[in-house]
């Protein structure tokens, strides 16, 4: 929608004091909306002669969607290593690109990073588009959004699947804005809606209390970034061959504004959640930030990592880069430990398809155990010391 001054405007400049941002100016005697017009329709009764409008600039884009064909996902890598949840959205595509009869290729943007794409067809893929220079070596807003843009531009995928992680948060809406598509956050289901046979985005709403499934009918491609963790991985065939198509890299030094001085790790294996078999967290219950020594010492004897609540984080006892649910991270170890959580749903949305969960809370009507596969009722200060008594305990026999 728009302001809108048509050609019978009279220039007596009544509607110029009631607009509230001043975008309202006088050119050449009649009345003009400059930029900064925010819409707000308080200049429309003011007109004694009705001459500002509000206008309905909706367009219809209309694009060939036939053109496009094909199930991507961007294959995330650190190092010359793919993250898992390239691996997940692999054996997620797999079942989109074969109900929808199209490819499942996967998106390898990185340096000297050919060698992943044995990985890539091992995981599910016909097809790998790769993309490499030295430019890549270090995930970069802007050369890994030229690069993916140009693919998509030129190739034409149908649907994008990108890992909702630090860096697939960074590229997915700003690829999105580049080839004028749309874009589904933070993803946690996919499907075919029959009526359309469009990929249905399911993520959570208003809090995680109510799930909404968003269409994109009329753009293309059909982007959304998904939890990592959400899905699993399917069995690797290493037998799996497919096709290469190696692009050359269009970006320049000068097209990257940012540059990389150094990499502090500032995190061990004990906070990796994503990559977790075994995660211990502790909520609110765990009554200040001394007694999360507790459950860093029954993640350490577990060969764990330590996660925790929101409650927790906002609480300043944990950094955020341990939260587990909606807001922070979404897991799925084979076994999880609640310790002293509660179990609200934007917590649960974070940990709910972890294999075993094992629950620790004084209140036994608390949410939590309706989820949990195990549940103790106490506090969990007094139970874990119990806890890493006996594992440790039992690790010493095993060891032995």
């Amino acid at each position: 929608m728009a302001i809108k001054v048509i050609e019978e405007c009279i220039g007596c400049g009544a509607c110029i004091g009631v607009c509230p941002f001043n975008t309202i100016i006088m050119q050449d005697g009649k009345a003009v909306i400059a930029e900064g017009c925010t819409v707000c329709s308080a200049c429309l009764d003011t007109c004694p002669i009705g001459a500002i409008i509000l206008e309905d600039e909706e367009k219809t884009i209309e694009i060939d969607k036939n053109e496009y064909k094909g199930v991507w996902v961007f294959i995330e890598q650190i190092s010359g290593q793919v993250r898992s949840v390239g691996q997940e959205l692999l054996g997620e595509g797999r079942k989109l690109a074969e109900t929808m009869g199209q490819e499942l290729s996967g998106v390898i943007i990185g340096d000297n990073v050919k060698k992943l794409a044995k990985e890539v067809f091992s995981s599910g893929a016909d097809k790998v588009y790769l993309v490499e220079g030295a430019e890549y070596k270090h995930y970069t807003t802007d050369a890994y959004t030229i690069a993916f843009s140009d693919l998509i531009k030129t190739y034409r995928p149908a649907v994008i699947l990108i890992g909702a992680t630090n860096d697939g948060r960074d590229l997915g809406p700003r690829v999105a804005c580049r080839v004028g598509t749309g874009l589904t956050a933070d993803c946690t289901s996919l499907g075919i809606d029959e009526a359309t046979g469009l990929v249905a985005w399911t993520r959570p709403a208003f809090g995680g209390n109510i799930m909404a499934t968003i269409l994109c009918p009329d753009h293309r491609p059909q982007m959304g970034t998904v939890r990592p963790k959400v899905f699993k991985c399917l069995e690797q065939d290493f037998t799996r061959t497919g096709e290469i198509v190696q692009v050359a890299s269009k970006v320049k030094s000068s097209d990257i504004r940012t540059k990389l001085i150094d990499v502090i790790k500032v995190c061990t294996a004990s906070c990796k959640l994503e990559e977790a078999e075994i995660i211990v967290s502790g909520g609110r219950g765990m009554c200040k930030p001394e007694n999360f020594v507790l459950i860093e010492e029954l993640a350490s004897v577990l060969g764990g990592a330590v996660g925790a609540s929101r409650a927790a984080v906002d609480a300043g006892w944990k950094p955020h880069i341990h939260q587990v649910g909606q807001t922070g991270k979404t897991v799925g170890p084979k076994i999880y430990f609640a310790c002293g959580i509660s179990g609200a749903i934007q917590h649960l949305a974070g940990m709910s398809s972890s294999d075993i969960i094992i629950a620790i809370n004084k209140d036994a009507d608390a949410p939590i155990f309706k989820v949990a596969n195990y549940g103790i009722v106490g506090d969990a200060i007094e139970i874990i010391p119990f806890l890493i008594e006996e594992f440790s305990k039992n690790k010493c026999e095993h060891i032995c």
